[in-house]
Order: C-alpha cells, then structure tokens, then sequence
C-alpha cells in the first residue's frame, strides 16, 4: 500500500556493519550533560549527577509487533522510541538516553534503513534524549528492533506499581481505544488492498485514531505536569496492553482492589464512531485495545482539588480493599469483574491472575 518513492536501492553490503552505523547516527547530537561519552566507543558513559537510574528495553518483532504495508518505516522508528520512553515516564522519571539496536534482513536497502532511523532521529530531538549506543546485525526473519531507554529521577519521586492504597483515586491522562481503531482501519484497507491494489484509501475521516497507531506520543509532558502541580501519584503505569491488564498489574501489585466506572473512561468522538462502523463495544475496546501509551495512575484523595478540572487527567474510579476485588461499574451501575483479554504474543488465553 506504500509506494517506495526514492527508487534507488543501495546493498547494505555496500557499506559494512561500522560504516553502516556510522552512516545511519551521523545526525544525532548530543544534549544532556550526564551523557559523558556517546556512539563510537566500546561503551557509553553516563553520569548520574547523583539521581536513580530508570532503565527500560522493548523488543518490536516484524509480523508480530508492526506491519510494513501499511506501517511507514519512519513513523515506525518513531513509535518504537515511543514505546521505551513511555516505560520510563511511567516511573516518574525523564527520559534522557537510548540505545537502539535492530536486525535486518537483505531486502531492506540503505535507503529504508535512513528512513527508519530518520523517525528515531526526530523522535530523539522532539523528546530531548540522546542516542548513545547500540548494534546492528543480520536477521533471517525480517526487521528486528530493539530500544532500550534510560531515565532519571529524584529518588524521593519514583512512583512504582506498588503503592496504590484503598481509598485512592485511580486517574488517566488523555483517551483511550483510539490506537486499537486505528490498527482496525489500517487492517480492513489492507485487505481491500489486496483485492484491488489500485484503490487508494481515504483516511480523512480516521485521521486521529491511525494517527494514534502509527505515531503515539509517550506522556513526558505529564510528568512535568504533576511536578507543577506538586502531585506525586501513589502508583502509576502505562497503559501498553489495555486498561483492564494495566489496572489488574497496580492492584495486584499494591496489593487492593478497585471500582471503574464506565462512564468515566474517556473515548475520543471518532473512537465511538468506528466503534460504531465496525459494530464494536466502545467500552470493550478502551479496556482492551492497548497501545494508547497513556499514562494511568493512583493518587491520595488529597490531591484531587489539584487536578480537578485538567483536561489531561480523568478520574475513572477508586481502589478498595483488595478483599472487594476488581470490578468495572456499568452504566447501568451494574458490578462486573474486570478481566484482561488484551493482546498477547505467546498464546490467546485471557490473563486473569
């Protein structure tokens, strides 16, 4: 469906494994003072500057984690640094370094590899992180990337997965269901596609939900919103596989159980409408579509005259003592056990424990 519109095909034999590498980083700059030393050593050497370490590695697997039909190799550089950032902001802490390593099979010319690089380029300036690091190899199963990301934080302002307590609110930023629908459009053109490859589809009508599939923004700028808001959650996750998986892990791991309510959860007006086109529960989706990369927290009763009325935070429910267990609150205030059906690379089963 995406036509190669720069013919020109260089081998990567042409280049080599260190000249390639060399070719590929020679546009990424340097910008934090804890990055000592970056690309073209041995190792990478990093400074503290007397703050925790957060430090985060995300695998994307071609056929199983992206489709290059219709996944654009520049925004998939992009999503794939996305995707580690997102990890490390939803420990409270600022990205600042990346290591980037992909294996790549001999279909792919230099030409797709500077694309792919080029969105990891812009995704590094846009988010202010340094590349310091990584490796190429050759791969017999297609293109093969893996991104490891680090962070920084105070150590009195780490929020991990653990601390939630009954009685807290449990909160969300942005909306939620939009990269499921995006992938479901982007899906259904492919296969008419393949009946008639001369159609062109038109996505004007689903640009913020493919938007959300091809190029998700990890929540950096919450983290500086709750540190100006002198808030630090109680527990915090991001939303990668699904609300309802995301909600299981806090409560599990804190040990409380909690009330969502439909109602609350926030859906984007053209998340509804594809809902509707394709006849799909809307709540269904937000609980289980994944790859949103919003941030969902757990914060003290205290703080919500704090948040109250910010349009990036949603209050969607409370935690309760564990013993109550984890419901969803219907609209029609029904009580019903929150499971995870979302999406899973080893096998179809339903996480429930």
């Amino acid at each position: 469906m995406i036509e190669d519109k720069n013919p020109q095909r260089t081998p990567l034999s042409e280049l080599g494994e260190f000249r390639l590498i060399e070719h590929l980083t020679q546009n990424f700059k340097i910008n934090h003072k804890s990055t000592i030393l970056g690309i073209g050593d041995d190792a990478a050497i990093l400074d503290s500057e007397k703050k925790q370490i957060v430090v985060s590695t995300d695998l994307l697997v071609e056929g199983i984690h992206f489709d290059l039909s219709y996944v654009p190799l520049k925004h998939l550089g992009y999503k794939a640094v996305m995707v580690n950032l997102s990890d490390v902001c939803a420990m409270n802490a600022l990205p600042t370094q990346i290591t980037v390593s992909i294996g790549v099979s001999n279909r792919f010319p230099l030409e797709a590899l500077e694309e792919l690089y080029a969105g990891i380029e812009t995704a590094s300036r846009m988010y202010n992180v340094d590349v310091i690091g990584g490796d190429t190899t050759s791969s017999t199963s297609g293109l093969i990337i893996s991104i490891t990301a680090i962070g920084k934080v105070e150590a009195e302002n780490v929020v991990k997965r653990s601390g939630a307590k009954p009685n807290d609110l449990l909160v969300v930023t942005g909306d939620l269901g939009g990269a499921y629908m995006g992938l479901q459009v982007l899906e259904r053109e492919k296969e008419v596609f393949k009946v008639n490859p001369q159609s062109q589809p038109d996505l004007s009508m689903y640009t913020y939900i493919v938007e959300r599939q091809l190029k998700p923004e990890a929540r950096k700028d919450i983290i500086d919103l709750l540190k100006e808001l002198e808030v630090k959650p109680t527990s915090m996750i991001d939303i990668s596989d699904g609300l309802s998986s995301e909600v299981m892990h806090l409560c599990k791991q804190s040990n409380v159980g909690v009330d969502v309510y439909e109602n609350k959860i926030p859906l984007d007006p053209q998340v509804i409408s594809t809902c509707e086109e394709f006849k799909i529960d809307s709540t269904t989706i937000a609980l289980n579509g994944g790859e949103d990369y919003e941030l969902l927290m757990t914060i003290s009763q205290e703080d919500f005259s704090k948040i109250k009325g910010n349009p990036n935070l949603t209050v969607i429910g409370y935690m309760t003592e564990t013993d109550r267990g984890m419901h969803l609150v219907t609209r029609g205030d029904t009580k019903v056990p929150i499971i995870a059906k979302g999406w899973k690379s080893f096998n179809e089963k339903e996480e429930t424990e």
